[in-house]
């Protein structure tokens, strides 16, 4: 399957063979009973190893899983308040719920609900906006200033 005219090639044992002709880098892998497998394609002339193809696959598939074990997928975690009229005790209560969100290493979105006349006084849900994010600033940075859509305002945190 490789198509070009000359490869530079590595034994079995990891030791730099020399630049040859496919064909001949070909019988030299048939010889030890080994594929010629293109390990960089990118490079000028392309590297070949002489190895076990089913057993470079495996340990690519490992390589593969044991990184996807190590990552942390981050997750938009939402807190709401019903009314800006929020009492300081729920605001510490769900202050504490978001910094342990954020040291999970999620983000989070703090949003205030306006409900009828509430629309006219959009600063004091601004300003409960405004606390949070101060009472989270060890935890977590502003991603998003406060920002009105529709009847909510909302601003998200990101953990620091």
């Amino acid at each position: 399957m490789i198509r070009v005219p000359q490869v530079r090639v590595i034994s079995a044992e990891g030791e730099q063979v020399g630049i040859m002709e496919t064909g001949e880098a070909l019988q030299l892998a048939s010889g030890a009973d080994l594929d010629l497998v293109e390990v960089s394609p990118d490079a000028r002339p392309p590297v070949c190893k002489i190895m076990d193809f089913g057993k470079y696959k495996y340990e690519q598939s490992k390589r593969v899983k044991e990184s996807r074990k190590k990552q942390h997928v981050t997750q938009l975690k939402e807190i709401r308040f019903k009314t800006p009229k929020i009492s300081e005790h729920d605001l510490e209560y769900r202050a504490n719920q978001a910094r342990e969100f954020l040291q999970h290493g999620n983000k989070v979105k703090v949003s205030v609900r306006f409900w009828g006349r509430e629309m006219t006084h959009i600063e004091l849900g601004q300003r409960k906006l405004e606390h949070m994010a101060k009472m989270l600033e060890d935890a977590g940075s502003i991603e998003q200033r406060p920002r009105l859509e529709g009847r909510s305002m909302s601003l998200v945190l990101i953990p620091r």
